[in-house]
Parts: C-alpha cells; structure tokens; sequence
C-alpha cells in the first residue's frame, strides 16, 4: 500500500490529478486508465481490477491510496461538527474515549476519517448506520481490527486515515500538483 497527498488544491478535480501522479509513478499507467463506479459507489478501474486504489478531498487536500487489495482513505479539515453529531455517530466505547481526549473536534474527525475509511475499503459507502461502522480507537502506529488494517495521520488543521488488507505505510507521500495561479 502507498498513500500520496495534496495541499493547495483549488478545484475538487485537481484530486483526480493526484491520482493521476500515484497511477504514473507506481503502477507506469499513463494516461489514468477509465474509472467506473461499482453498486456501492466505489471507483474502479474498468480491466484492472488487480489494481484497487481510493481517493478523497477535503478543502484544499487531497489524499489517494493504491494497493493490490481494497482500500479506503479519508481526509478531512477539521472543524466543529454539529454538536449533537458524536452521539449520534459513535458507539458507546468511542464516545468514551472521545470524552478523554482533550480536544473533541480533532478527536472526532480523526475517529470519523477511520469511520470513512472503512466504509470506503468495503465498497458499501456511508449507507449504513455509522454507529455501526467498526473501527479500532486512534492510536499511535498502524491499528488493527477484524481483519483489516488501519492507520491515521494529523496535521495542522486536519486528520485522515487509511483502511485495508495490507500494512499501511508510516509516511504519506506529499507531492505538489502543478496548479496554475491566476
């Protein structure tokens, strides 16, 4: 597994030029090959199924995962949530370590980047309750739960997580797109 970021996007679509560079670097597929959406809504390359990867974007980031199994990432600036948002969305174990950490918004976005992060690798998107959603509590190095692996990463301003069947990297590569100034 490899995960590739990008800062100072200024359109949504620049996060498919990410994926773009990922595809090129690791895999020497130029141009990106077709992607094709499955039920659930997972992306896919239509003839290269062996090659899995995801994508997201929040704000002016991006962040994309390859692998050669299924594989979801998140990415979110953080911020304040509606406030009635973590009881609705955690479970009981999550709200209590939500409750013992020092800061809830940066807390809670890291746990719901691992939420979403699952929920990508599975194919079946955000349709089911995200209470539901199983995930292990953030911590230092690459986590583990029902098969899967995960692992998060903060910055200023922001979380994201990366879930799947193989070991998650310590690093994220960060690149630069060209991005025109206007």
């Amino acid at each position: 597994m490899i995960v590739y970021s990008a800062s100072g996007l200024t359109a949504r679509a620049q996060a498919r030029e990410l994926l773009a560079l990922a595809v090129r670097e690791v895999w020497g597929l130029s141009p990106l090959p077709d992607i094709a959406r499955r039920e659930g809504g997972k992306p896919f390359f239509p003839g290269r199924e062996e090659l899995h990867f995801n994508l997201s974007h929040s704000g002016d980031l991006a962040l994309c995962a390859l692998d050669r199994a299924p594989v979801g990432v998140d990415i979110q600036i953080v911020k304040a949530w509606r406030p009635g948002l973590p009881r609705r969305v955690c479970s009981a174990a999550e709200l209590a370590w939500l409750d013992a950490q020092p800061q809830l918004w940066p807390a809670f976005t890291l746990l719901w980047t691992l939420k979403e992060a699952q929920a990508k690798e599975s194919g079946r998107g955000l349709t089911t309750s995200i209470r539901d959603i199983r995930v292990p509590l953030p911590g230092p190095g690459p986590l583990e739960m029902d098969g899967l692996r995960f692992r998060t990463w903060t910055g200023p301003g922001w979380a994201a997580a990366v879930c799947g069947h193989s070991e998650p990297p310590e690093k994220i590569f960060e690149k630069s797109l060209d991005i025109p100034t206007v």
